[in-house]
Formats: C-alpha cells, structure tokens, sequence
C-alpha cells in the first residue's frame, strides 16, 4: 500500500468547493454566535473548513473504489501512462 496517493481530479474539484461552501457557512455561524472577528476565528474558520473538505474528498474517493488511486511504482514509464489515461 503506497503511503502517498495523488488524490483523483473529482477530489480536488469537490474538496474544493466543499472548502469554500463550508468556510462560508462556519463564518455566518459564528457570527450569528457572536464570536468576535479577529485572527483565532480566521483560524478555527479555516480549520474546521479544512477538516469538512477534506472529509469530502475521502468520500470521493471512497465512492470511486480502488480505480481512483494508482499502485505506487517506481517506473516513471508506468506512472506516465497511468496519468495518459
């Protein structure tokens, strides 16, 4: 199992969006919680933003099944042709 995969296209594109959808919607949250802007609520705003894209990006993943992820090779010929397809 390679310890680093390169996340599929439909990940990035979902993560993405999820990001920002979710950033948007933590900042009216916490606005309507009264919590004072400043630079630890940029901070928790972006993290738990994070946190929501990233998880989106795994169910990606998860719902595209093992032909998402490539086999870790050290054949820059395999690699090449795995990124051609």
């Amino acid at each position: 199992m390679p310890m680093f995969s390169l996340p599929s296209v439909w990940n990035l594109i979902v993560s993405t969006i999820v990001f920002f959808v979710a950033a948007w919607y933590i900042h009216i949250y916490l606005d309507r919680l009264g919590v004072p802007k400043g630079m630890s609520r940029k901070l928790l705003v972006f993290v738990l933003a994070s946190l929501v894209s990233w998880g989106a990006g795994e169910i990606v993943d998860w719902i595209q099944g093992p032909q998402a992820s490539t086999q870790a090779s050290s054949d820059p010929m395999q690699l090449l042709k795995a990124l051609g397809q």
